[in-house]
């Protein structure tokens, strides 16, 4: 809080409406990331295979 109203000179009600990323780009902490593609998608789902939970399942 104290980076953003004293050091890149914010005003309370500004700083407060900030979504955290914008705050991190303000701040050059932002790791962009690469959107994940059909070879990220893939090996997602086989480590989390959905699976029937009979009546339990939402």
């Amino acid at each position: 809080m104290g980076v953003g109203l004293h050091g890149l000179g914010l005003a309370p009600d500004v700083f407060w409406a900030l979504t955290p990323v914008e705050l991190q780009m303000m701040l050059g902490t932002s790791q962009q990331k690469k959107p994940m593609l059909s070879d990220g998608l893939a090996a997602l789902m086989a480590a989390y295979p959905d699976t029937e939970q009979g009546a339990r399942d939402g």
